[in-house]
């Protein structure tokens, strides 16, 4: 038997990054590549709490169904937090608790686009949300990113050219993979622009809260006075990424529709996880946590910074994040990504290839992304030595 596949799946690849993680059995491995929080900040003593009250206190609650909508106290407390912490979401939003913020992409797309529609994106973008913008058949333009964000007035061309633009997907803070973080005028300028051409912006924020240097840049949503805005947000960076709870906040007018493409998806996320989320964010701080984590992540990146000036120098461009997870390493003389992995990678020194994330589909890309989350401070150090040597080998 022969499988006659869709048409929406023949040209789709798995996750490069997914890929790499199959690879990393051999303990002698370094990976550079993940985009996993550090086992480090996982709160596993409060949640094996929180799971034992549980159990012990009404175990029927979480092993029933649940809404599509999702636990309603976690519900009640996402929105609160968010609002009164950030400006997110108003009195005519509502949130949705999904299974991952993966699956808020997904949703959003599902509920917005046709085949044949266009999808405005940063250059380079999330690996994860390009698979699902081509899994709808939709057309995807990649905007240039700098040191500064997406390109604004390279936006603003896009959206007077190209046919049926209906989404703009961004990473405006701590971007994956390039650890970049748009400005405030530019995010003014981009919800300006998707208000005058009636476009939504996505806006991907799972990273946000990591900040490790620098003030907080207001959220897109919390510019928004339209509805043109929908916020996905995550708690799998901040609390635990296996538990996979996510959330979407939208205006009330998009919110039916999203909640009956999450039906046909899951029904509901899980109740037993949303309870452990909702249970940690009731008895514990989760502010304080976050701020622990900070400490850890702090050093590993400054580690790695180090590792890459004292490495490499000036001899390839790499971005100095002020949060997340990522350094973006652009090449010079247009060094494949790929080619430059595979060299590492011979040396057991696991990176993540530039093209993994370009919206056109260029293997070749001339850049890698560099985690620092997941490895050791010596590990790291190793790391760089290992692609600083692989890179001179080109120049």
């Amino acid at each position: 038997m022969y499988p006659h596949f869709s048409d929406r799946m023949t040209n789709m690849q798995p996750s490069s990054v997914r890929e790499i993680f199959k690879a990393l059995s051999d303990p002698s491995v370094i990976s550079l590549a993940g985009g996993n929080p550090s086992p480090l900040t996982f709160p596993a003593r409060e949640l094996g709490e929180i799971s034992a009250r549980m159990y012990a206190d009404n175990a029927t609650a979480f092993l029933q169904y649940g809404i599509s909508e999702g636990y309603a106290p976690l519900i009640e407390k996402t929105k609160f937090r968010m609002a009164n912490k950030f400006g997110i979401g108003g009195a005519d939003d509502e949130v949705i608790i999904t299974s991952g913020g993966e699956q808020g992409i997904d949703l959003v797309l599902k509920v917005l686009t046709n085949e044949g529609d266009t999808v405005l994106c940063e250059d380079p973008t999330f690996v994860g949300a390009l698979n699902d913008i081509r899994s709808y058949a939709t057309n995807i333009v990649g905007i240039p990113v700098d040191d500064d964000g997406m390109d604004i007035d390279a936006l603003e061309r896009a959206l007077e050219t190209e046919k049926n633009v209906k989404l703009i997907y961004t990473i405006p803070t701590f971007q994956n993979p390039s650890g970049v973080t748009m400005s405030l005028e530019r995010r003014q300028r981009m919800y300006d622009l998707a208000v005058k051409h009636n476009v939504i912006i996505l806006e991907d924020g799972p990273y946000f809260e990591l900040r490790y240097s620098g003030k907080h840049i207001p959220n897109i949503k919390s510019l928004d006075k339209t509805g043109h805005v929908i916020f996905c947000g995550s708690y799998s960076k901040l609390v635990a990424p296996g538990l996979r709870v996510g959330y979407l906040i939208a205006d009330k007018r998009l919110m039916p529709k999203i909640v009956i493409a999450k039906q046909c998806q899951d029904v509901h996320t899980p109740v037993y996880t949303q309870m452990l989320i909702d249970g940690y964010l009731e008895n514990y701080d989760i502010d304080a946590h976050i701020a622990d984590s900070l400490r850890i992540y702090t050093a590993q990146r400054d580690v790695m910074l180090s590792a890459l000036d004292r490495h490499i120098g000036n001899r390839a461009h790499f971005t100095r994040p002020d949060g997340g997870l990522f350094v973006w390493c652009t090449l010079p003389n247009g060094i494949s990504g790929r080619e430059l992995c595979v060299k590492t990678s011979a040396k057991k020194v696991v990176c993540v290839p530039g093209g993994s994330f370009d919206p056109s589909g260029d293997e070749d890309k001339a850049g890698i992304r560099l985690n620092f989350s997941m490895p050791t401070p010596e590990q790291i150090e190793t790391g760089i030595q290992v692609v600083a040597e692989c890179l001179a080998e080109y120049l």
